[in-house]
């Protein structure tokens, strides 16, 4: 009986010890991350001006609790942009505004894994703002200005959330529709057109805003269509500001989130129609194309395109 017993015990015990090491190899049981982001961060040495900026401006509790998702740059991206803003590292870790405003940009409010990343459309982190992530040649980030900046790595696990790594550091947007208008020279009319019907005021509050912006080309092609002058064009206000706000939408309407084949409503009060080749029909049943498309502002975004679009 004892003999039969203890075999029983040995082959149980054999069993359980098989069962806790196949649990332990498949990664079963108590596998939940145990580091939270700043440790993950700190665990990493490629992360250390993270970690030093975390701390300087006293994010490292807020990093540490919730659910999050953190946009890491690693210490090259950290160098290129303190050479890109002519600043030491010291200068920056010391200006905790813009060192608070620059890492909260790099963070969302809940866990996004790569397989959840909303492609092509607007993604808010906590500071506000927004910036998107496309797939191509690897995923991209389009920042607040323009920038470009490549996720390096995906899926970096923490208790608190989730950590993807970035080769540049992500900015917030820093200049409106006019301002980023009026830094483009292919815009120089419309920017006159904007001032001249007083809309500027307008297009540099709060929005936020989708403007089709016309060339310089598509301008001179509306002058010769019309057979008015620039400056006879400028001087009917009434007929600019009809034309101009038939161009701003009131949201803010990237590339990926068009409604394609259905009425966009504009500022003016009519509507235009986008197809899936990105060419717009205006209430005239004339065309324009969208020849570059998000174009980030603080206050929105820009869409450019190649004909001056007309309400009735």
């Amino acid at each position: 009986m004892n003999t039969v017993f203890n075999r029983r015990t040995v082959l149980l015990a054999a069993a359980v010890g098989a069962s806790t090491t196949l649990l332990q190899a498949c990664g079963g049981g108590d596998d939940e991350p145990q580091r939270n982001i700043v440790e993950v961060a700190q665990n990493n040495p490629d992360l250390s001006i993270l970690v030093e900026a975390v701390v300087a401006a006293g994010l490292a509790p807020t990093l540490s609790t919730g659910m999050l998702t953190v946009f890491a740059p690693t210490n090259a991206a950290f160098a290129a942009l303190l050479s890109e803003l002519g600043v030491t590292k010291e200068a920056l870790l010391a200006d905790k505004p813009l060192l608070t405003a620059v890492l909260t940009y790099h963070v969302l409010g809940s866990r996004v894994p790569r397989a959840d990343v909303p492609l092509g459309k607007a993604i808010t982190p906590v500071s506000g703002g927004f910036f998107k992530i496309e797939s191509a040649n690897g995923l991209k980030i389009t920042d607040g200005r323009n920038r470009v900046s490549t996720i390096t790595a995906t899926d970096i696990q923490a208790s608190n959330g989730v950590v993807h790594l970035v080769d540049r550091v992500l900015l917030p947007a820093n200049k409106d529709i006019v301002a980023t208008a009026s830094a483009l020279p292919d815009f120089s009319i419309l920017v006159e057109a904007v001032v001249a019907a007083g809309l500027a005021t307008t297009l540099q509050g709060a929005g936020p805003f989708t403007v089709f912006a016309p060339t310089n080309a598509a301008f001179a092609a509306l002058l010769a269509e019309l057979g008015v002058t620039k400056e006879a064009l400028l001087a009917d206000t009434a007929l600019l500001t009809t034309v101009l706000t038939y161009h701003v939408v009131p949201a803010r309407v990237l590339k990926a989130e068009v409604p394609i084949n259905t009425a966009i409503a504009t500022v003016q009060g009519q509507t235009f129609t986008v197809n899936a080749s990105l060419v717009i029909t205006d209430q005239n049943l004339r065309t324009s194309n969208i020849t570059m498309a998000d174009v980030f502002t603080s206050n929105g975004v820009i869409h450019v395109v190649d004909k001056v679009i007309l309400p009735k």
